[in-house]
């Protein structure tokens, strides 16, 4: 029964358009751009820092939020570190 619903529910997401032209990067691709380990795009990812969404037993990362989150992450010239 819970199944019905969860495909009923996929289905209506899918039909919706919302997704349609979004391009979906593997965790291991993001690492790539990003030029960091896979670990730590899990990590972005499961501390909802990353949005990501599950396919089966898999990652896949919006491209948009890669670049989203590149630009919320970028510092400028100006900031001090101790």
């Amino acid at each position: 029964m819970g199944n019905a619903s969860t495909a009923s529910k996929e289905l209506k997401m899918a039909g919706s358009g919302e997704f349609a032209n979004t391009r979906f990067l593997t965790v291991a691709e993001v690492a790539a751009m990003m030029r960091v380990s896979k670990m730590t795009v899990y990590r972005l990812v499961h501390s909802g820092e990353m949005p990501a969404v599950r396919f089966g037993r898999s990652y896949r990362v919006p491209e948009a939020a890669v670049d989203e989150f590149v630009r919320r992450s970028a510092v400028d010239g100006n900031t001090e570190t101790a």
